[in-house]
């Protein structure tokens, strides 16, 4: 693996991400960095996010639609999404050895790990939509 040269700009990037739990997309990141590196193209910021995911400092998060989102946070834990604003938040919920378990009966090969996703409504959403 090839060393990679510092930069002042990835490093803004990480922290930002480690600084937040709301889980932002690259634009979001993008205008966080904007405000300590206003000359930072949107590009910039893409290419390093998906550099910190290729060394796995950062975990992207696919969830099907809308826009990938960036969590710094390697442990494993589980997410809940909400359909209808999209906000997503960890859940402070312990993972399940017993799922890698049971996923293990059904898979000729060896698994370590699991990614899992909750999908619904927010308590917000749940508000909103009441009245």
């Amino acid at each position: 693996m090839k060393t990679l040269k510092y930069s002042r700009q990835r490093e803004s990037i990480k922290t930002c991400l480690m600084e937040r739990h709301d889980h932002p997309t690259a634009d979001n990141v993008y205008l966080s960095i904007r405000e300590e590196y206003p000359n930072i193209s949107l590009g910039t910021v893409y290419r390093n996010l998906n550099l910190l995911v290729e060394l796995g400092e950062v975990r992207k998060l696919s969830f099907g639609y809308g826009p990938d989102r960036f969590d710094a946070d390697l442990s494993l834990h589980y997410h809940f999404v909400c359909r209808e604003c999209g906000c997503i938040s960890d859940l402070p919920l312990e993972p399940s050895a017993q799922l890698n378990e049971k996923a293990q009966c059904c898979c000729q090969g060896h698994i370590d790990n699991h990614l899992t996703y909750f999908y619904g409504v927010c308590q917000d959403c749940l508000k909103k939509n009441s009245h």
